[in-house]
């Protein structure tokens, strides 16, 4: 039988680990469970169309190439600089294409994981400093933009 059990989307952990991370001044993992917001796990199938010689009314679609989304984290800007580290590292260097193996786990109310997110080829591609306003009093939140090789969904 099925289980039907709904999964909120406000309790989720996020880690980015990177090997050798000692080694470009960085620590593994850069992350762990420091986002406020996770978005584009998602990956999309583009299918190859056939049309049938003499057969009007129908098309064939046959599996085509899969593409993934852009994960983009959002979270309150610390005193921990390894998520900027890690992109200038990926950009430059010695590091210039160092990549990361992502983990999002999602959680229920009690805190138990439910189901996990394994993303591979984690490479930065944008990171975005917080807005600056006197005026507004709000927390300054960092973003960060990464695109993945791949991810797999597992159950927990």
């Amino acid at each position: 039988m099925a289980d039907n059990t709904l999964f909120t989307a406000f309790r989720f952990d996020v880690q980015l680990n990177i090997k050798n991370a000692q080694s470009l001044q960085l620590t593994s993992p850069l992350c762990d469970a420091a986002f406020a917001e996770c978005s584009g796990l998602e990956m999309t199938m583009t299918p190859k169309t056939v049309q049938e010689g003499g057969n009007n009314t129908q098309q064939i679609h046959l599996v085509g190439p899969v593409s993934y989304g852009t994960l983009a984290l959002k979270r309150g800007m610390t005193a921990n600089l390894d998520l900027w580290k890690w992109f200038s590292a990926a950009v430059s260097g010695q590091g210039r294409g160092v990549t990361a193996e992502g983990l999002v786990i999602m959680r229920d109310g009690a805190g138990s994981p439910q189901v996990r997110f394994r993303i591979t080829g984690c490479l930065p591609i944008k990171m975005k400093a917080p807005a600056l306003n006197a005026k507004e009093g709000l927390l300054a939140i960092e973003e960060m933009e990464i695109a993945y090789r791949h991810f797999e969904i597992e159950a927990a």
